[in-house]
């Protein structure tokens, strides 16, 4: 535990007076009172105090109390061992899940993805930007279209999934023992204060976790999980997901999942 001042200065004999101990003995405290503080004070060291139970349950009620929201969403994956170009996409979600998905920078700039459960035959009205924006497809969810390039189908899409695949991953380890989890210290991200969680399992992939190590950023205020890295067995990233500017309760309306809303191109 991190001393008081009241306790610092008891060491040290709490008063400006001649000392009553010998100087040697009060610069031996002196030292390791200075020791102490820096063990507890140097950035990126765990902090033993996590309960991992406890700030899944944090996570978790945080996007509890999210029923829709919009964001910038940062994508970037390593499919067939290339890590590919990050892709960022302006949506829009809200539950039950509906999502909005517009491509706003290269490599898919003018692309649009619409997608709401019982809609469309639970199908995504999707096109392409530029020349062939024009062509519009109706396509589930895992059509080799929509996977070919992606490791998951869109409707992983969300900070539900962040939350979930935390989850799932700590409480198994949790349940098996092997379960290493540490803070590494604030980060600035996307403009927020966010705490980095470091999440490491067992380097064994026939043990059955997502990934060989998450890192995750949780924001501060709001205690949201807005980024998640995952890093393969050989510790290449080979996933990233990030939520930038994202905006929860942004009173989203039965228009925003409508293919005729008029700042839509479908």
């Amino acid at each position: 535990m991190r001393e008081t001042p009241a306790g610092i200065f008891g060491l040290l004999g709490g008063r400006l007076a001649a000392p009553e101990v010998p100087i040697r003995n009060m610069a031996r405290a002196l030292f390791v009172v200075w020791v102490s503080l820096s063990l507890m004070t140097t950035p990126g060291t765990a902090q033993a105090q996590t309960n991992p139970e406890e700030w899944l349950k944090e996570a978790e009620d945080a996007h509890g109390r999210v029923a829709n929201y919009t964001a910038v969403f940062h994508k970037q994956q390593r499919v067939d061992g290339e890590l590919l170009p990050e892709e960022t996409i302006f949506i829009k979600w809200r539950s039950p899940y509906s999502l909005y998905m517009s491509w706003i920078a290269e490599p898919y700039e003018g692309s649009e993805l619409l997608y709401a459960e019982g809609w469309n035959c639970n199908r995504a009205r999707v096109h392409r930007g530029g020349a062939l924006r024009f062509i519009k497809r109706d396509l589930e969810p895992k059509h080799p279209r929509l996977m070919s390039g992606n490791l998951r189908p869109f409707t992983d899409t969300g900070i539900g999934y962040l939350v979930k695949t935390v989850g799932v991953n700590v409480r198994k380890a949790i349940k098996a023992g092997e379960l290493d989890l540490s803070e590494r210290g604030e980060e600035s991200l996307f403009g927020k204060k966010t705490q980095r969680i470091e999440v490491v399992f067992p380097k064994d992939k026939a043990k059955g976790y997502d990934a060989y190590r998450l890192v995750i950023n949780q924001d501060l205020a709001s205690k949201i999980l807005v980024r998640i890295q995952l890093y393969d067995w050989d510790d290449h990233l080979f996933e990233n997901y990030g939520y930038q500017d994202l905006r929860p309760n942004a009173g989203l309306t039965d228009t925003d999942f409508d293919p005729r809303n008029p700042g839509y191109h479908f």
